[in-house]
């Protein structure tokens, strides 16, 4: 892992619905305090955690299931600045670096937002060419990056 002490560790996703690869189409999801503000699932890393294991629990628990496989990881940590107003709800760290991965929806997986601590209220599956113009502009470097990375590799 990345020693950014003032970094939260954290793992993020790129989901592609049970249409893959047919259909190249991303889940995002609207945030439940910044309402005009949406992004890929992501969470904390917690200590002693494996990534993998952090990874599932919290697609379980941002939006309801963990029934998905992986299609791609992206091969380093890469972090983000919080904007100010941000950073001074999330101190000590300063910003987040993440693990990412492409993940594909099985086709019995449920999508259920209403879990023990929402943080979503509507998602949507967008294609693959406009999800940027829906997600927030401080994470658009980084989620360029890697979304860039999955389509040089043949997985987007």
């Amino acid at each position: 892992m990345s020693k950014k002490p003032d970094y939260r560790p954290n793992v993020a996703m790129i989901i592609v619905s049970n249409n893959y690869p047919e259909k190249k189409e991303i889940f995002i999801a609207q945030r439940n305090d910044l309402l005009d503000i949406w992004q890929f699932p992501q969470g904390g890393v917690d200590k002693g955690e494996e990534v993998i294991d952090a990874l599932f629990r919290e697609m379980e628990e941002e939006i309801g299931t963990d029934r998905a496989k992986i299609v791609g990881e992206y091969p380093k940590w890469i972090s983000y600045d919080f904007p100010e107003k941000i950073a001074k709800k999330m101190k000590p760290y300063k910003g987040q670096t993440q693990r990412y991965f492409l993940i594909k929806l099985k086709k019995d997986a449920q999508i259920n937002l209403d879990t023990k601590h929402p943080e979503f209220v509507n998602h949507k599956f967008v294609d693959i060419d406009d999800v940027l113009n829906h997600t927030a502009h401080f994470k658009k470097p980084v989620y360029e990056t890697v979304i860039n990375y999955f389509k040089k590799e043949g997985l987007l």
